[in-house]
């Protein structure tokens, strides 16, 4: 029998942004627009999304408004690009940032507000780690431009404040608290034209922030509930297989978003160190390298972490109507069973780039905050060798 998978709608205010969870959430976009006096403002996406008729419905009903449309944000972000365009828009009196699209579009829409507001380079905002546990964030108090995210994945990237930037082949990593979207409207109706097998992908990097949120050094209580009610909703999407389409997009968006709310609660540990170095070096789908690490990642610290996220697997397994062990069995066999990809040889990755990437992943700042301290690339290397 089929569980219920319908999820309610919300609609609150903390900290400063709004948030409205609903179908047709989308079309109340004009009215957010006027209740922050915006007139002119600059809307991001990729071009999946400006070839949707979603789209072409929205941009309907802002007819009336002065828009500057950049529909080609590049996957992962791209410091290149974004000073481009911030260099472009800096005297053009824009009042408002719309990011519509997944977690590289609204890390792109928080990474040009910076631009925007604090000028020189991308690269003199990036928090800085130096091992083992040190990170740097500089303070930068200019207003920002408010930023209106309608997200199209379950990445939860519009609900913080950081953000990450790729610059070559590396990840740069933001943290500033004025970057908090003003406005989130999730409507599930925008990810339809997203393919179901993506968003499964996009899920397994939302469960990714709830698991380190729930063992990172920087874990509260109030952090595990919410990790915990995410995990349900993820694991409800997941699990079941004879449920309508269309509500397992909206239970994973909702799932994505408390998600994003962990995230921004608990910073992310290993796991996400060494997808950020795979993104930025071998330009691979954030969900794809998610679905192919977290097992493994999982693993490796579930042998100093796993009492921590005895309450995860308590939930998966009755939802899922499994008896794992532990929550690294759980993702691995749900992984296999909806077909994502498994190993980084299916990615496009071989063995000989493995031990760059474990060099690159010793200073990454997620390492930071992880229970399982991590002391040399070998380490790492074993976790990318167990991947492949």
């Amino acid at each position: 029998m089929a569980l219920s998978m319908v999820f309610p709608n919300f609609d609150y205010h903390l900290y400063g942004t709004r948030v409205r969870f609903a179908r047709g959430a989308a079309a109340t976009l004009s009215d957010e627009l006027a209740a922050l006096g915006s007139a002119r403002p600059i809307v991001l996406m990729q071009q999946r999304m400006a070839d949707s008729e979603a789209w072409t419905r929205l941009r309907m009903s802002l007819r009336d408004l002065d828009l500057r449309v950049y529909s080609s944000v590049p996957a992962h972000g791209d410091a290149g690009w974004i000073e481009t365009v911030a260099a472009e828009l800096r005297t053009s009196g824009r009042d408002a940032i719309v990011a519509l699209g997944g977690g590289s579009v609204s890390d792109s829409a928080k990474a040009i507000a910076m631009l925007l507001a604090e000028g020189g380079r991308l690269a003199d905002h990036a928090t800085r780690f130096t091992p083992p546990a040190t990170v740097d964030i500089p303070v930068r108090i200019r207003p920002k431009l408010p930023i209106i995210a309608l997200p199209t994945t379950a990445s939860g990237a519009e609900t913080t404040a950081s953000f990450g930037i790729r610059d070559g082949a590396h990840k740069m990593l933001f943290w500033n608290r004025d970057l908090a979207a003003t406005t989130v409207l999730i409507d599930p109706d925008l990810s339809r034209d997203i393919p179901l097998q993506r968003m499964r992908a996009t899920a397994m990097n939302g469960l990714a922030h709830c698991f380190e949120g729930m063992y990172s050094r920087n874990r509260s209580r109030m952090a595990d509930t919410i990790a915990l009610e995410s995990i349900e909703w993820f694991a409800r999407a997941l699990s079941v297989h004879n449920v309508n389409a269309d509500d397992e997009r909206a239970t994973l968006m909702a799932a994505g978003h408390l998600s994003g709310v962990v995230l921004s609660m608990t910073k992310t540990c290993l796991h996400h160190a060494i997808c950020h170095v795979i993104g930025a070096r071998h330009r691979v789908g954030h969900g794809e390298v998610n679905s192919v690490l977290l097992p493994h990642a999982l693993r490796f610290n579930e042998t100093v972490a796993r009492d921590m996220l005895v309450p995860a697997l308590q939930t998966l397994n009755r939802l899922s109507r499994t008896g794992h062990q532990d929550v690294s069995d759980w993702v691995a066999q749900t992984g296999q069973q909806l077909g994502l990809a498994m190993s980084l040889s299916e990615l496009g990755l071989t063995a000989a780039d493995l031990p760059a990437i474990a060099k690159q992943v010793m200073h990454e700042r997620g390492l930071a905050v992880n229970p399982r301290p991590v002391t040399d690339a070998d380490e790492v290397l074993t976790i990318l060798r167990q991947a492949l």
